[in-house]
């Protein structure tokens, strides 16, 4: 079934299910692989539904090799020796969580670099998962968004505390909720995603394109859950209203403003935000039980319109890895519309805030992303200008948790043992 989490308190995984998936292949030149450094040497890849018994046996770990490898409370060294802390680690929760493939890139000034994939890509041909592989980001897509709008703020086209009625007609409270609302996620909308209806239309036809009108349809035919600005909620009816305010504003197709003003300035070679079901080669299948059946099957063609403007595009490990930092350092605004980005309000979760299209857990500064067949981990933490990208082709809960957070606790366990990534999360409502 359909996870549709309602409320981000009772399941803060920072994520409803947005975007979507894919159909045809574009068949742009295959990308550079993003190699790992020399001096932490991946490893070969796996056998086809195993792990490899000599990196970890079936009976439990050695505690040892958890232990954390910060001493100075900042951000280990990446050294061999961490490094297969690390392997061992993630191989770990891949068994655990039923993970068919999961690449993990991370780094600090003076501390290393570690990169890795393990598991595999495509489930029938045994492809293994690697580097160079395309993958859908689901909310991460929230933080382009977000990004575009605050630069429409900084060019002085739009204000934070304008109320959407200046932009967008029929939406509920539209004279109270302000554009900063929308981005913190305290709006009081429902969220479309959880809309019985809408959960029908798309698991019947999951490679049905949908419209932004169409998907607030599905919000604003409920009540308001809150008065703005009352509570935090996660909520993807916000975003499709602000990527209707940044193709009003900014004069071109969101697709278009987010390539020209955010993806090229960034240096993002391997992203793109697609207009349909195009998915460029090579890419990994992802795999769901969101399904009308509750059966797990390959979603890797379904259209991604439903998630839009809160969930629709496409990444490489490499440009993530690049997009954490500049996300989280706020390199294309101002520093003071970056400053207002990383005003945290609290979320209920003990140690997780969230500012404008982004939050902040434990220090982690960036977003995650989960929909059906994919999640992502995009984070740094300024504190030691270190950076890890978590990307994996399953949205499968393992005991209510989304993967992506497993994997994200994990490695910060090793790494930033004082900053260890954890968003708790409840069963997730399902419809």
């Amino acid at each position: 079934m359909l996870a549709v989490p309602v409320s981000a308190g009772a399941a803060f995984s920072v994520e409803a299910p947005v975007a979507a998936y894919s159909a045809g292949e574009l068949a742009p030149s295959v990308p550079a692989p993003f190699v790992p450094a020399p001096s932490v040497p991946a490893p070969s890849a796996l056998a086809p539904s195993v792990l490899a018994p000599s990196v970890l046996a079936p009976s439990a770990l050695d505690p040892s090799a958890l232990a954390p490898s910060a001493t100075n409370g900042d951000f280990a060294e990446l050294t061999p020796e961490v490094a297969g802390r690390l392997d061992t680690a993630i191989q770990q929760v891949m068994r655990e969580a039923d993970v068919p493939g999961v690449m993990v890139s991370l780094s600090a000034p003076g501390k290393g670099t570690y990169i890795r994939s393990f598991g595999v890509a495509d489930k029938t041909t045994r492809v293994p998962m690697d580097p160079g592989l395309y993958m859908r980001i689901g909310s991460v897509t929230k933080t382009f968004t977000v990004t575009a709008l605050l630069e429409l703020v900084d060019q002085g086209k739009v204000g934070l505390d304008d109320t959407i009625d200046k932009y967008v007609d029929g939406v509920p409270n539209g004279d109270k909720i302000t554009l900063r609302q929308l981005a913190g996620m305290r709006s009081g909308l429902f969220n479309y995603s959880a809309d019985e209806g809408f959960y029908k239309a798309l698991t019947s036809d999951p490679d049905r394109p949908f419209t932004p009108q169409e998907l607030l349809d599905y919000s604003f035919k409920h009540p308001v859950n809150f008065q703005p600005g009352a509570q935090f909620e996660y909520c993807n009816t916000n975003l499709i209203l602000l990527g209707l305010v940044v193709e009003e504003e900014g004069g071109l197709p969101l697709n278009d403003f987010i390539q020209q003003n955010v993806i090229e300035p960034a240096g993002l070679r391997h992203t793109l935000f697609p207009t349909g079901a195009e998915f460029p080669s090579p890419h990994a299948h992802g795999y769901t039980n969101q399904t009308a059946s509750g059966k797990v099957e390959d979603s890797t063609d379904w259209d991604p319109s439903w998630g839009w403007a809160a969930g629709a595009m496409i990444s490489q490990l490499g440009d993530l890895h690049t997009w954490a930092r500049i996300l989280a350092t706020g390199t294309l605004l101002t520093p003071e519309t970056q400053a207002q980005r990383l005003i945290t309000q609290p979320t209920g979760i003990p140690g997780a805030g969230y500012g404008l299209g982004i939050f902040n857990v434990q220090g982690w500064i960036g977003h995650n992303g989960s929909l059906p067949g994919y999640e992502s981990l995009v984070v740094h933490m300024p504190e030691a200008r270190a950076t890890m990208v978590v990307m994996l082709n399953t949205d499968i809960l393992h005991d209510g948790v989304e993967p992506s957070t497993l994997f994200g606790k994990a490695i910060t366990q090793i790494v930033s043992p004082d900053h260890v990534y954890n968003l708790p999360v409840a069963p997730t409502p399902r419809t």
